[in-house]
């Protein structure tokens, strides 16, 4: 019996992610009710709020779920060695592109910017801490450089998904890693 509910539970959470989604295709998340996540999903306000308090705490568990699963893709990585940062880049545009729905919904503007600042400071920690500890920065600087290369990576990510993804993903780390680590100079 419990394992029944228990699949009750994961289908009505994955019926109200996929009906906020859906709304957010049209709708910032601001203007989106509760109601009309409901009439969507085919639930009552009470199953709602059983699982989530607002439609914030929703949007908020698809934004967790999605950090969740990239960090675990990230743990599999050893990010001192500058072949492997470059692999590990390549992979998260693989993932980016897997997951390019949701992906493209959690940076749009109709959302808020929780997802773009997790996705900073997963950058900032998997990705630049080696990278520009290796240059024996100081962490004035690093927080200036460490800010502009990740913003500067998401916004590319965000063009590349709005242009559907016109690019391999192997093309797009490429563009990247060659940019992070030798500049605008190398650039052709």
């Amino acid at each position: 019996m419990s394992e029944k509910l228990d699949r009750r539970k994961k289908y009505t959470r994955k019926v109200l992610k996929e009906s906020l989604m859906t709304l957010l295709k049209e709708k910032s998340i601001g203007s989106i009710t509760i109601k009309e996540i409901c009439e969507i999903a085919d639930i009552n306000r009470s199953t709602f709020y059983a699982h989530f308090s607002s439609q914030y705490d929703l949007l908020n568990s698809i934004d967790d779920e999605f950090t969740e699963d990239m960090v675990k893709t990230l743990n599999q990585y050893n990010f001192l060695k500058e072949d492997e940062a470059y692999q590990m880049t390549e992979k998260i545009f693989e993932y980016i592109a897997a997951k390019s729905e949701t992906c493209k919904l959690l940076l749009s503007e109709n959302t808020e910017v929780q997802f773009q600042k997790k996705g900073m400071q997963i950058a900032k920690q998997y990705i630049l801490k080696n990278w520009l500890t290796d240059k024996k920065i100081d962490p004035e600087t690093y927080e200036y450089l460490s800010v502009f290369f990740v913003s500067g990576s998401i916004y590319t990510i965000k063009r590349w998904l709005e242009n559907d993804m016109d690019k391999t993903p192997s093309e797009m780390a490429d563009l990247l890693h060659l940019y992070i680590n030798r500049g605008l100079s190398d650039m052709r």
